[in-house]
């Protein structure tokens, strides 16, 4: 990121690193996932498709993630756990979780046709994610236990109730029926009305589906002979085990007791209020201006994949903007956003108690629902490309105390846009002219604005005439249509280093108050008009 005058709003950034050894284990689970399966008819207690899908979800992100080692999910949730020792993006539970979160989107989205073929996807999927620190592998070996216990609790009360209400019973009546039973009533209900033995279910709806690592020997290339040359490899599968919590299926798979450890013998009490005390969790102070930052991970390569134009794609950035658009359309709170190159930032309000102002639910609700929203709109803008790789992006929360102060983070990152912009339009005028990389980061070296308007005008490109989405980025707010006075999300190209904008817009970081404050460019000073 660029240097300037704003540079000192990264103060505000709090680390989170969890700490070694503790394990971490990153849980997503959907988010209103009972609406989502509603309006796509999925099946009831347990659509196998759906399952089948998540499953598919997790096997790419083991595939994809080196550090992920093992992952158990049921329903609509799913547990990975990374590697004891590892250094994925140092330890820091706002990037682990949220792109874990995220590439798991992008993937369910892309995924979804090959299990529903059928089926339009019509609203995007998005989940919530968590880093749980595990202080130990007894408590690792306790979380594991009480996920699929929770599995079991929850399907086979499913099971009665969808059954109780596919013979005639409405929901009320089936929940009424099943109050207070427990799990030997529930069984006993199951065969004595509808001839099930519940042991008898499939697997994947009694157990959960793991997701692990094993060693098999792949064909990397063939001898002149025809002989084929194998290497040793790791390749996810998904298993079902009675339980996962155990020693000795733990001891099945090699890389499990390598890369975590031993389990021990078996556990039998869990205690849910326990295993929630190592959420590795904080509130956002309150009282102060919450940005979420969105960012491209391994965007280069992405851009690179899917031949996106150097050194500014149109295309490209209209398709983040129409997901910020969609964000500030579904989440209220979401008052403004300011977006460039693969990069976004989401102003909520001073106010806001979104999800009661937690982290990692703020977090994680906007990065995957930003991920869903650009593979499912991918097709409005790139209608002849397809996806080599998931798109996905790390997202972190900051709380800033002032509107000044939060104006100034909003210059540092339009300050940040201009002075790349300017950078990277030079740079690719140079490669394109016939220098080599290298040569063109030599050439612009040390140089500053003035000397690179001075290259660009050699080239006869006036760099204040270029489009403005490239200079100044893109802000996205709510503002009012003059003809019908309704309210309505809008994209513009504009200076918001100056007072004027936020003077024509005086509703953005001001809806709850009387009088507005008016901050002076550079100055710590306020003034305040009516």
């Amino acid at each position: 990121m660029a240097n300037s005058r704003y540079e000192y709003v990264k103060c505000f950034e709090v680390e989170d690193e969890v700490m070694y050894p503790n394990i971490i284990v990153v849980q997503i689970d959907g988010r209103d996932f009972g609406c989502f399966s509603e309006k796509h008819g999925f099946e009831k207690p347990n659509d196998d498709k759906a399952l089948n899908l998540m499953n598919a979800c997790a096997i790419k992100v083991l595939e994809n993630f080196s550090d992920v080692i093992f992952a158990y999910g049921f329903n609509d949730e799913y547990s990975f756990v990374l590697k004891k020792e590892t250094t994925f993006y140092q330890r820091r539970a706002s990037k682990i979780l949220s792109i874990i979160v995220s590439f798991f989107s992008s993937t369910y989205v892309i995924k979804w046709k090959e299990f529903f073929s059928q089926k339009e996807l019509t609203v995007p999927p998005s989940f919530h994610s968590r880093v749980i620190s595990c202080a130990s592998m007894e408590v690792l070996q306790a979380y594991l236990l009480w996920r699929q216990t929770e599995c079991h609790i929850s399907n086979q009360y499913n099971t009665c109730l969808w059954r109780l209400v596919f013979s005639g019973k409405s929901e009320k009546e089936a929940k009424e029926i099943l109050k207070g039973t427990q799990k030997q009533e529930q069984n006993e209900l199951l065969f004595q009305q509808f001839g099930i033995n519940y042991k008898d279910l499939p697997q994947i709806f009694r157990q959960g589906s793991c997701a692990v690592k094993i060693k098999v020997d792949d064909i990397v290339k063939y001898r002149e002979d025809g002989t084929p040359v194998k290497r040793p490899r790791k390749k996810a599968v998904i298993v079902h085990s009675e339980n996962v919590a155990t020693k000795r299926f733990w001891n099945n798979y090699t890389c499990l007791t390598e890369e975590l450890g031993s389990l021990a013998e078996g556990i039998n009490k869990i205690k849910p209020e326990y295993l929630r005390s190592f959420q590795f969790e904080s509130r956002l102070m309150l009282s102060t201006w919450i940005v979420v930052r969105v960012d491209g991970c391994h965007f280069h390569r992405f851009c690179e994949d899917n031949g996106f134009q150097k050194p500014n794609d149109e295309h490209a950035l209209k398709l983040m903007n129409s997901c910020a658009v969609s964000l500030l359309e579904m989440f209220k709170d979401i008052i403004f956003a300011y977006g460039v190159s693969d990069e976004y930032s989401f102003v909520l309000k001073k106010d806001s108690l979104f999800y009661q102002r937690w982290s990692s639910e703020i977090v994680s609700a906007i990065v995957s629902l930003f991920s869903s929203m650009y593979v499912m709109k991918w097709k409005e803008f790139f209608p002849e490309k397809e996806f080599k790789e998931p798109p996905y992006f790390d997202g972190r929360s900051v709380c800033y105390p002032s509107s000044e102060i939060l104006r100034d983070y909003l210059a540092w990152r339009q300050v940040d846009c201009h002075i790349n912009n300017q950078y990277n339009t030079c740079f690719w005028l140079l490669v394109k002219s016939g220098k080599s990389r290298t040569e063109a980061q030599s050439c612009l070296k040390g140089t500053q604005t003035q000397e690179k308007n001075e290259l660009l005008a050699k080239f006869g490109i006036d760099y204040n005439a270029l489009p403005t989405i490239f200079r100044m980025g893109s802000s996205v707010f709510r503002d009012t249509d003059e003809p019908t006075g309704n309210e309505r999300v809008v994209v513009e190209h504009c200076n918001i280093i100056e007072t004027s904008f936020w003077k024509e817009h005086p509703r953005i970081l001001n809806e709850e108050e009387p009088l507005l404050t008016i901050l002076r460019p550079h100055s710590n000073k306020m003034l305040r008009l009516s």
